[in-house]
């Protein structure tokens, strides 16, 4: 799908804009958005309100066909009450438009909804909401069945009409979405990609074809390489699979020489079947989105790389599988970490803090702004928040607070929302071990909890933070499927933090580098 910015003279967009199909608003008292009067050449669209074909509740739409102007069709679509458009209620009709789209014959269209109206939100927001969810729309995922799902004709052009004063922030915004949608369906396809396919092998691939698309800086150390690191915690969990563990460092250096960079850092767990601790069967197939937190490290390395942002970017991916077997590590068993800390394995199901630790210790190196890690951690997670949110942890300072709320405003400003959790030394009690420095389970109770105190341990070092994506980074049932979650709070995350820094990112986003994606 192709987008576009179209700027026009607000007097006469509808008169002047030939399409196959004008999107316009219209809203729940009744009356018309600016641009959909000028459309209402012939008093059909009026008439169509007036006569309850369209409420314009949100989400709602009606499509009409000859009205007399330059548009071949145009969609009324319901965006809720007049003085009070949420963004919500935005989205509805960003995604009414898109289903409606999907269907049309119609090669181009234009939607022209009132982006200025949207209560606490702008003109860039509206367009980056607009792209995404144009392309959540049409993402499909069929490349490993041998008959492929039918595709519908659809609307292949989309602009977004704009006053021309609009022009430059609606199109350094289009080009955010893109991005953003690009590096989504990266990570929604790698997650959706079976365990057999989706190896850590795979993912080290995946890097480097970045790398080499987008000019990054990639290096991959395999099992003779993080024994000399002395990565006994990760190693541990290697140790029941015939595929070879991989660690990826993926580099973006887009700021300033010395400028410490922010680390990324990506569970990349391939499949995890519990090891000894083995799984219930039912739905253990799930266990396949393991890697989503590697995957979206990856997916937001090449939104990055995309709209080659200022600043320096590391993403740090420990990818193996958790199998059972005869030489995997068993319950009691205890490991040193590259900390130099040990510990005593209760649960081997429990094994992503096991990768993560030493993937933790290894960012020291650089010396970094700040770590962020994201991990399909803990089912603790989905049982407190839910699959709306994802689990922020971080320590209870004046700097790990700065960076949580960089997390938490970014999540808000993107949809893609996150919520914080505590991390206290009370719940440190639960991780006591009677042989080693510390357990790797706490027990049932604030399991999620206990899992970020866990990573804590190894992150005093620096400023941190942990994202627990288990309830949000993919989706169960007849609407299974990778979300592509957190790419749009990560991406958002580090283009706020750009531009905080004062470098020029307004200027970076707005060029793409790299191959162009389809």
């Amino acid at each position: 799908m192709d987008f576009s910015i179209k700027s026009f003279d607000a007097k006469n967009l509808a008169s002047t804009i030939k399409t196959g199909c004008l999107v316009v608003g219209v809203f729940e008292d009744g009356k018309l958005s600016d641009i959909a009067q000028q459309a209402d050449r012939k008093g059909d669209l009026s008439a169509a309100v007036k006569s309850g074909d369209i409420s314009g509740k949100p989400g709602s739409t009606l499509l009409l066909r000859g009205n007399g102007g330059p548009a071949e069709r145009v969609l009324l679509v319901g965006l809720g009450k007049q003085d009070a458009v949420t963004d919500k209620n935005f989205t509805s009709a960003l995604q009414a438009t898109a289903r409606t789209l999907s269907t049309l014959g119609g090669g181009d269209a234009v939607i022209a909804l009132p982006f200025e109206q949207i209560k606490d939100r702008d003109l860039y927001w509206a367009i980056r909401g607009g792209v995404l969810a144009l392309r959540d729309h049409a993402y499909r995922f069929d490349a490993l069945k041998s008959k492929k799902e039918p595709v519908t004709q659809g609307v292949k052009k989309v602009a977004f009409g704009v006053a021309a004063q609009d022009n430059a922030p609606a199109k350094a915004a289009l080009a955010e979405g893109v991005a953003i949608a690009n590096g989504m369906d990266l990570t929604r396809d790698l997650g959706n990609l079976p365990g057999n396919v989706c190896t850590p092998t795979y993912l080290a691939q995946t890097a480097k074809k970045l790398a080499k698309d987008f000019d990054l800086s990639v290096e991959v150390l395999d099992r003779k390489q993080m024994e000399a690191l002395k990565m006994g915690s990760f190693l541990s969990v290697t140790n029941g699979t015939e595929e070879p563990p991989k660690f990826i460092v993926l580099r973006h250096d887009g700021g300033k020489s010395k400028e410490a960079p922010v680390v990324l850092v990506g569970k990349g767990i391939t499949f995890d079947s519990g090891g000894i601790s083995l799984k219930p069967g039912g739905s253990m197939d799930e266990m396949k989105y393991d890697m989503c937190g590697a995957g979206s490290v990856l997916g937001t390395m090449r939104a990055i790389a995309e709209l080659d942002l200022k600043l320096n970017v590391i993403a740090v991916i420990p990818s193996t599988e958790n199998m059972p077997s005869g030489r995997a590590t068993k319950p009691g068993d205890i490991v040193t970490s590259m900390s130099g800390q040990t510990i005593e394995i209760l649960n081997t199901d429990a094994e992503g803090r096991l990768i993560l630790c030493d993937a933790l210790t290894y960012a020291e190196r650089f010396k970094p702004a700040a770590v962020v890690d994201i991990a399909t951690l803990t089912g603790a997670c989905i049982t407190a928040l839910g699959h709306h949110n994802s689990g922020l942890f971080t320590r209870h300072d004046d700097a790990h607070d700065a960076l949580a709320n960089e997390l938490l405003a970014a999540g808000k400003a993107s949809g893609d929302t996150a919520w914080r959790l505590p991390i206290e030394d009370s719940y440190q009690e639960q991780l006591k071990s009677n042989f080693a420095d510390i357990a790797n389970i706490g027990g049932p109770p604030a399991g999620s909890i206990t899992a970020a105190c866990f990573l804590e341990r190894f992150t005093r070092n620096y400023t941190w933070a942990h994202l627990d994506i288990a309830g949000t980074a993919w989706k169960s049932g007849a609407a299974k499927g990778a979300t592509g979650r957190p790419v749009p709070l990560l991406t958002t995350f580090l283009i706020q933090r750009a531009r905080a820094q004062g470098l020029s990112a307004g200027k970076g986003i707005a060029t793409v580098k790299g191959k162009k994606a389809a």
